[in-house]
C-alpha cells in the first residue's frame, strides 16, 4: 500500500472503524482470559452527542483499547436510556405542534407515538459514538425499556415490595408542575434567585385591644383605629390561601403576646390559631412564621405534629384550584404579582424587601418546583446506605479523584427514601394492581397478580378486568441502577455465565453530577442482588466548560457540535485535545486550538513515519557509533516511559499519560532520535538500525493507539503487509524491557550540550556546513558520547583542555565549561559591535533599576517581593555586564 503524502482523517477513519466491526474485533465472549468489562452511562435515546459524552466515550475507549492490547477479554456494553421525562416532553411537543394533545390519547395510543419518536432518535447518539472510533461491543446494545431490562426492572420492584423495603404513601414531595409528576431530592436543582421578601399583616381575631403596652421586649403591632396584628415574613404571598396556622417560638420575648391567640389569614379571612415551636428562627423576618403544610416540607412536619388541616391550593400544573377559593385558574406566578397589588390596596402588606433566596428547580424542565402532598411509592434507603458506604470509605471500591468519597458519605449518612413513582406514561408502569374493594396487590405480570387478589379477598371469580394497575410508571434511574447486573441478565437469571465472568465490572466512567442519581444506587443494587460491588474503580470526569470557563450549554451557544470537530481535525485530533485538557475530576477548559494541536501531532506522526520508510536500506552498511548509541539511549528512554505511563493508568492520570507518550514521540524520537541516526544525504541506512528504528516505531503506535486509534492502526498496518483480519487494536502491547538510567540521564547532558553549541551556530550567524572545534575545560563527563556530539553538531574534533581559548563563547553543564573557539568563525568587528550595542542597553536599563532603588519614597513603601525583584535585576544586568566586557576585550585582544 502506498502512503499518501499528506495525512487525511476522512480517507482513514470511516475504513478502520468498518475493518474492525467486519472482523469482530469489538466483540467479547467469556474465555480464560482475564475479562476487563466496562458499561456504557447510557445516554438518553432522544439525545445527541455533546461535549460531555466526547470526553466520558474517549476516556472508556482509551481504557478500553488500552486493556485489550494488554491481553484481557475487553466488552464495552453500549445501550440508552428511556429518560422518562424528557423523552415524555418530546413527545408531547411533538404531538402538539400536530393538534393533539396528551389528554386526547390512550395510554396505549400516547405509547405507540413514543415508541415511534425511540425507533427514529433512539440510535443517533450510539452511531454518532462510532465516528469518534468508541469500541463498544455494539452486538450487546441495550436499552433500558427492552424486554430482558423491563423484565429485571418489574422482577426487583416486587422483590423490594415483597422485603418490605417498597411503600405507598402520601408524603410531602418534589412536584414538576411543567412534567406533571413527583421528582426525588436528587432531581432538584436549587439556584440562587433575587427575590422579594413581603411582610403581610395577620389582625389578631376577637382582638379586645387590651394591653395597650406590650410587656418588656414585646413587639405589638397596632393599626390607626388600635386593632392588633402580627407581621409574617414571606416570600411566597401567593400560598396564604393554604395557612392553616402561625407558628412563634416559644422563647421569643417579642411575640409572647400572642400565645394562645387566633390570627386572620389577610384577604383569605381564615381563622387560624397561634401554635409554639422551636423549629421558628427567632431572628428571621419577624419571629412569625405562616404554617401551609400542604406546600412546605418543614410546615407539613409542623402539620403532622400539631395534627393541623391540610388544604393543596394548587392544581397539578401549578394553576391555583378551586381549594384556594381566590385566584383560581391563575398561574401562581402571575398571582404572586396580583396579590402583592390587592394586599397593598387593602392595607394587609407591611412592606416588601429584596431578597436573596434559594429556589428549587426541576433538573428535567427547569420550572421552579412547587412542593406538593401526593400519594406515591418510596423505597426506604437506611438498609441500602448501610450496605454501600463501608466498600468505598474502605477503598475496597475507588474513586478518582478520592475526595467524592466524602461526598458520596456525606449524602448517605444523611439519606432520605426515594420516591421512585412518576406521573408519566413513558416508563416502567408499576406492577401494583388496585381491588374493586380497596387495597391492592403486587405482582410481576397480571396473572400472577390476579392469584394473589383471589388469595388476598378470597373470591374466587375475580377476573383480570376487576383489577386496575397503578397509571404510574417508576423513575428511570430506578432502571439504570441495575444496568451492570440487567446487562448480563443478572436478575433474571441469577448466575448465569456472563454475570459470573463480567460482574464486577472495571471501571466505571462518569461525571460527579450523577454520583448520587446512578453511582451510589448501582453500589446499593450490587451489594443487595449480587452480593459485591457492581465496579472495582470510579473514574469522575469533570465537566467540559469553554475557555472562558463557563459551562457549555446550548443556549449560551458556546457548545462546538462534536460532529464539527471531528470533520475539521479528524477524531483523533479531537481525542487529543479532549485529553489535553481532561485531568480526573477537574474541569474541563475547552478550546478547540487543543483539537488544532492534536492535528498537528498527527502530521507529525505521518511524516515521521514517512521519512523512515522514505529511507534506503542496506544491509551491508555498518552501524555507525552514533547510532547505537542513540539506539541504546532510545531503548532505555522508552522503556522509562512506558513504565511511567503503565503507573498513571494505574492511577487513572490519563491526561498526564497521554502527555508523557506525546513529548516521546514528539521530543526524544522525531526531534532527537531520528536525527541522530539519519544517514547522510543520498546515503542508505544500515539495516539494523533501520529494523531496530521500525520496532521502536511499531512500541510506539501501541502506546499511542488507545488515545489516537485511526492514524496509528493506518501506520501499524504499513510497517509490515498484514494479514486480513490483523489490528494494532488486538496485537498485544510489550512488557516495558529494562531501564538503563546512567545512560539515560547521561543523554539529558548530551542533548543540553548539543543545544547550547546550536545556540552559538544560531547567535554567532555560523552556517552549519562550518565544522566547529569543542572544547572540554578540565574534563569531559559525557566523552563515550563524542560520536553523537560530533554528528548533531557538525563538529571537527572535540578535545578536553585546561583553558578555554581566548574569544571561545563558552557555556556550562553542570558543572563543566564548555567553549567553541570561534577563530575565523565569524565577523569579529560585527560581532564587538553588536556585544557594545548589547552592552550600551544592559547600562541604560542598570541605571533605570539603580535609581528606582536609590528612591527612598520606593523603597520604603514598596513590598518586599518587588523590592527583591528590582534588585534580582540589578544583580542579573551587573553580571550580563561583566560577561559581555570579558569577552568584548577578548575579541579585541584575539
Amino acid at each position: 500500500m502506498e502512503l499518501a503524502s499528506k495525512y487525511n482523517p476522512a480517507d482513514v477513519e470511516g475504513k478502520w472503524y468498518q475493518y474492525w466491526l467486519d472482523h469482530k474485533l469489538f466483540s467479547s465472549k467469556p474465555d480464560g482470559r482475564q475479562p476487563y468489562t466496562v458499561v456504557i452511562p447510557p445516554p438518553n435515546v432522544t439525545g445527541v452527542l455533546h461535549m460531555g459524552h466526547m470526553l466520558n466515550n474517549t476516556i472508556q475507549d482509551i481504557l478500553v483499547r488500552r486493556a485489550r492490547m494488554e491481553g484481557k477479554n475487553a466488552c464495552w456494553v453500549p445501550g440508552t436510556d428511556h429518560a422518562s421525562i424528557a423523552t415524555e416532553a418530546k413527545v408531547v411537543n411533538k404531538l402538539a405542534a400536530q393538534g393533539i394533545k396528551k389528554t386526547d390519547l390512550t395510554r396505549e395510543e400516547f405509547l405507540k407515538h413514543a415508541w415511534e419518536w425511540t425507533d427514529e432518535h433512539g440510535g443517533i447518539i450510539l452511531k454518532q459514538l462510532r465516528k469518534l472510533g468508541a469500541s463498544c461491543d455494539w452486538d450487546r446494545t441495550a436499552f433500558t425499556m427492552d424486554e430482558k431490562r423491563s423484565e429485571s426492572v418489574i422482577k426487583v420492584f416486587v422483590d423490594l415490595y415483597n422485603k418490605g423495603l417498597i411503600y405507598r404513601g402520601v408524603r410531602m414531595v418534589n412536584w414538576d408542575p411543567k412534567a406533571l409528576t413527583a421528582l426525588s431530592d436528587e432531581e432538584v436543582i436549587y439556584k440562587e434567585e433575587h427575590s422579594k421578601l413581603y411582610y403581610l399583616k395577620y389582625y389578631v381575631a376577637d382582638d379586645d385591644m387590651s394591653g395597650e403596652t406590650g410587656a418588656e421586649g414585646e413587639v405589638v403591632h397596632r393599626d390607626a383605629e388600635g386593632r392588633r396584628y402580627a407581621v409574617v415574613a414571606t416570600t411566597r404571598p401567593e400560598t396564604i390561601m393554604g395557612d392553616t396556622a402561625m407558628c412563634i417560638n416559644p422563647a421569643d420575648p417579642k411575640n409572647q403576646w400572642l400565645k394562645g391567640k387566633k390570627v386572620i389569614v389577610p384577604l383569605v379571612g381564615r381563622v387560624i390559631p397561634v401554635i409554639q415551636d422551636d423549629y421558628v428562627d427567632v431572628e428571621f423576618g419577624t419571629g412569625c412564621l405562616k404554617v401551609t403544610p400542604a406546600h412546605d416540607v418543614n410546615d407539613y412536619m409542623l402539620g403532622e405534629k400539631y395534627n393541623l388541616p391540610s388544604i393543596d391550593i394548587f392544581n397539578d400544573n401549578g394553576t391555583l384550584s378551586e381549594a384556594a377559593g381566590l385566584y383560581v385558574g391563575m398561574d401562581r406566578f402571575d398571582v404572586r404579582e396580583q396579590i402583592e397589588k390587592d394586599l397593598a390596596a387593602a392595607g394587609l402588606l407591611e412592606k416588601v424587601e429584596a431578597y436573596t433566596n434559594k429556589v428549587g428547580f426541576s433538573e428535567r424542565t427547569n420550572v421552579a418546583i412547587e412542593p406538593k402532598l401526593s400519594m406515591q411509592w418510596f423505597l426506604k434507603m437506611q438498609h441500602f446506605a448501610d450496605m454501600a458506604l463501608p466498600p468505598v470509605m474502605n477503598d475496597e471500591l475507588k474513586f478518582y479523584p478520592a475526595k467524592y468519597k466524602n461526598t458520596y458519605k456525606n449524602w448517605l449518612e444523611n439519606i432520605k427514601d426515594w420516591c421512585i413513582s412518576r406521573q408519566l406514561w413513558w416508563g416502567h408502569r408499576i406492577p401494583a394492581y388496585f381491588l374493586p374493594e380497596g387495597g391492592y396487590v403486587v405482582a410481576e405480570t397480571p396473572e400472577k397478580a390476579l392469584e394473589l387478589a383471589k388469595e388476598k379477598t378470597g373470591k374466587a371469580d375475580l377476573k383480570l378486568e376487576d383489577l386496575r394497575q397503578d397509571e404510574d410508571c417508576l423513575d428511570t434511574w430506578f432502571s439504570s441502577w441495575l444496568w451492570p447486573i440487567s446487562l448480563f441478565d443478572g436478575i433474571n437469571n441469577p448466575g448465569n455465565e456472563e454475570i459470573k465472568y463480567y460482574y464486577p465490572t472495571s471501571d466505571l466512567v462518569t461525571g460527579p453530577d450523577i454520583i448520587f442519581f446512578w453511582v451510589a444506587r448501582m453500589i446499593m443494587a450490587g451489594y443487595e442482588y449480587m452480593g459485591d460491588m457492581p465496579f472495582r474503580n470510579v473514574y469522575f470526569t469533570g465537566i467540559v466548560r469553554d475557555k472562558l470557563g463557563r459551562k457549555m450549554s446550548k443556549s449560551l451557544g458556546n457548545s462546538p457540535d462534536p460532529l464539527d470537530l471531528i470533520e475539521r481535525y479528524g477524531a483523533d485530533g479531537v481525542r487529543m485535545g479532549m485529553m489535553l485538557s481532561a485531568p480526573a475530576g477537574n474541569d474541563i477548559l475547552f478550546d478547540d486550538a487543543l483539537c488544532e494541536q492534536g492535528r498537528n501531532f498527527n502530521n507529525k506522526i505521518w511524516n515521521a513515519f514517512r521519512l523512515v520508510k522514505g529511507w534506503e536500506v542496506s544491509a551491508e552498511v555498518e552501524v555507525p557509533e552514533a547510532a547505537a548509541l542513540a539506539m541504546k539511549w532510545f531503548e532505555s528512554k522508552q522503556n522509562a516511559v512506558a513504565l511511567e505511563v503503565a503507573d498513571l493508568f494505574s492511577k487513572y492520570r490519563l491526561s498526564e499519560a497521554l502527555m508523557a507518550v506525546y513529548k516521546l514521540f514528539w521530543d526524544e524520537f522525531s526531534s532527537w532520535y531520528l536525527e541522530m541516526i539519519k544517514p547522510a544525504y543520498g546515503q542508505p541506512i544500515s539495516k539494523v538500525v533501520y529494523d531496530t528504528t521500525i520496532g521502536f516505531f511499531d512500541n510506539l503506535l501501541h502506546l499511542l493507539h488507545p488515545f489516537m486509534p485511526f492514524i496509528t492502526e493506518e501506520l501499524w498496518q504499513h510497517i509490515v503487509d498484514r494479514k486480513d483480519g490483523e489490528s494494532l487494536m488486538v496485537s498485544p502491547m510489550l512488557a516495558p524491557g529494562k531501564v538503563d538510567e546512567a545512560i539515560v540521564q547521561q543523554f539529558e547532558v548530551v542533548k543540553e550540550i548539543i543545544s547550547n553549541v546550536r545556540s552559538i551556530r544560531l547567535q554567532k550567524n555560523i552556517a552549519q556546513k562550518e565544522a566547529l572545534e569543542l572544547q572540554a575545560v578540565g574534563e569531559n563527563p559525557v566523552a563515550a558520547f563524542n560520536a553523537v556530539i560530533t554528528k548533531m553538531c557538525n563538529l571537527s574534533s572535540i578535545a578536553v583542555v585546561e583553558a578555554k581559548a581566548d574569544g571561545a563563547a563558552a557555556f556550562m553543564v553542570g558543572t563543566t565549561e564548555y567553549a567553541v573557539p570561534l577563530g575565523n568563525m565569524i565577523d569579529v568587528e560585527a560581532e564587538i559591535a553588536r556585544m557594545e550595542a548589547e552592552l550600551k542597553h544592559k547600562e541604560g536599563f542598570l541605571q533605570g533599576v539603580l535609581k528606582k532603588l536609590s528612591n527612598e519614597k520606593f523603597v520604603n513603601n514598596a513590598p518586599a517581593a518587588v523590592i527583591e525583584l528590582e534588585r534580582k535585576k540589578q544583580a542579573d544586568a551587573e553580571s550580563i555586564i561583566k560577561s559581555l566586557k570579558e569577552s568584548i576585550a577578548a575579541l579585541k585582544k584575539a
